[in-house]
């Protein structure tokens, strides 16, 4: 038994080792003071006069959340008030406005990765760290990409992972060198941003460089990450190169789209079979976060499909699978967590766009991919593109007897009509209706348009049976007193169990 349980003081006393895993280990402090840039960090927080200040830490810098609160603190004196957040509510690379209003922070500093996201209530200084990078290398790798191609290249996009984004400005002067006749198009990471209030009509606040632009190669500066993939599905229509800085190698990376837009089109499929859907909150701090839940609700009663809202915070397919009575889960995150890989889920998870071109009559995807919130709610976008969109979806005149062909299943099935038009008389019941049983004494109740509630009576496990009246009541016992770190047994009887708690 000693290899299944341990004493609570155990549990208690356990230390956890951490093994810290980057370039930005075992830093000294003159170090520690370059890479993090604290002397940015403390001329933003005098500049903006604040007075509570949170510090947002990913799980892979929480051992240097300590020294770089005493760096900032020695520098800074009384004011601000510095409080450091851990365990996020969603992404890490999101700024945490929900755990920083626990300490009604009126400023936060976000260290590491970010998806650079608008925020909607208070204002960010971040602070990416300073990955070491030989810009002449890169540069030099990346021009033989673009000098080897078949073609004359106008113009190039060139996108880094945030971490090296205070080398751009030599790597693109470098690449600018040996590309005499292409032009470089880079727009520089913001180091600090202020909230944008949304409202729900509003469209993009400004247009990206490469919609504005007609871009024909896109060069990457980083790593595998979730930045690179959701490049690379954003722009399925462009060769994407990519640059390792931690091994100096260099790869095409669209190779990889193909494979990506087919997995994401079996996800839209799945959705398209799906009466009842859960929208998931993955962010409660990015701008337009509750306008989209809106647009998705609307969307989703005009196709008739009932729809929950669901906050589970970080996700995992354990949560999920609570929700059984749910057939497809809509994310509602920034773009970098919007994109998940459904094997473990129980339940597909698309992303709003997806979602559009599923309730769509007749879905036509020419491959083009939206992530951003901002798209999917512009009037460009709901209006222009009526291919792709859930607007003009043609849902609200299809015939609810007439079947639909499932591409998953290779059947015709019936869809669910929830939500319909309200009946004439308000004492007959709807066709999705159904008569249940309510209580022991046989009376009979009408089920609601409610998903879950029908779910419930095809389960032939409902619930543990209350048996009322039927069982004696059981005798007390006295139980354990004390803290779970060590209880106190009552040995009134000789016997050292614990009896029941």
């Amino acid at each position: 038994m000693a290899a299944f349980s341990t004493s609570a003081e155990e549990a208690i006393t356990r230390t956890i080792a951490v093994q810290p895993d980057g370039p930005h280990d075992h830093l000294s402090e003159s170090d520690l003071l370059e890479y993090f840039e604290i002397e940015r960090t403390v001329e933003e927080l005098k500049k903006g006069d604040y007075k509570r200040v949170a510090l947002q830490f990913p799980d892979e810098l929480l051992h240097d959340s300590v020294p770089i609160f005493r760096l900032l603190k020695a520098r800074l004196g009384a004011q601000p008030e510095l409080y450091v957040l851990a365990d996020t509510s969603y992404g890490s690379c999101c700024v945490d406005e929900v755990a920083a209003q626990h300490v009604d922070a009126d400023a936060m500093v976000h260290y590491g990765h970010a998806c650079m996201s608008q925020t909607s209530r208070l204002p960010v200084i971040y602070v990416f760290g300073r990955k070491e990078i030989d810009a002449d290398d890169c540069a030099r790798r990346l021009a033989e990409y673009i000098n080897a191609a078949q073609r004359h290249i106008e113009t190039v996009l060139l996108k880094l992972e945030v971490a090296y984004a205070h080398a751009a400005g030599e790597i693109v002067s470098r690449l600018q060198r040996i590309l005499t006749s292409t032009k470089i198009l880079y727009s520089h990471l913001p180091l600090k941003a202020e909230p944008v209030k949304a409202s729900a009509t509003a469209g993009p606040s400004s247009e990206p460089l490469e919609k504005s632009s007609t871009v024909d190669e896109i060069l990457y500066v980083g790593g595998e990450s979730l930045s690179l993939t959701n490049l690379l599905m954003t722009h399925s229509s462009c060769e994407v190169y990519s640059y390792n800085p931690a091994d100096k190698s260099t790869k095409i990376e669209s190779g990889k789209t193909n494979k990506l837009l087919m997995r994401r089109y079996v996800a839209v499929q799945k959705a398209r079979d799906a009466d009842v859907f859960g929208i998931l909150v993955g962010t409660l701090g990015v701008a337009s976060y509750l306008p989209l839940i809106s647009h998705l609700r609307a969307i989703l009663n005009r196709a008739q499909k009932k729809s929950y809202t669901i906050s589970v915070g970080k996700l995992n397919p354990a949560k999920l699978a609570n929700f059984l009575e749910i057939e497809c889960f809509v994310i509602v995150a920034c773009p970098e967590n919007s994109v998940i890989e459904a094997k473990e889920f129980l339940r597909p998870i698309v992303t709003p766009y997806e979602l559009e071109i599923a309730l769509h009559a007749k879905p036509d995807w020419t491959g083009r991919y939206v992530l951003d919130f901002n798209e999917v709610l512009s009037a460009e976008h709901t209006n222009g593109d009526t291919s792709m969109n859930g607007k003009d979806d043609g849902s609200e005149t299809v015939d609810s007897d007439q079947p639909v062909f499932s591409l998953m299943t290779g059947k015709y099935r019936h869809a669910k009509r929830y939500g319909g038009e309200p009946q004439d008389d308000a004492t007959t019941p709807s066709s999705d209706s159904a008569v249940t049983i309510r209580n022991q004494n046989t009376a009979l109740s009408v089920l609601s348009d409610s998903a879950s509630a029908q779910f419930l009576q095809t389960r032939t496990f409902r619930g543990l049976e209350t048996r009322i009246g039927e069982d004696a009541p059981s005798v007390l016992e006295q139980g354990r007193s004390g803290i779970a770190r060590g209880y106190a047994d009552d040995h009134r009887s000789g016997d050292a169990s614990p009896g029941n708690s």
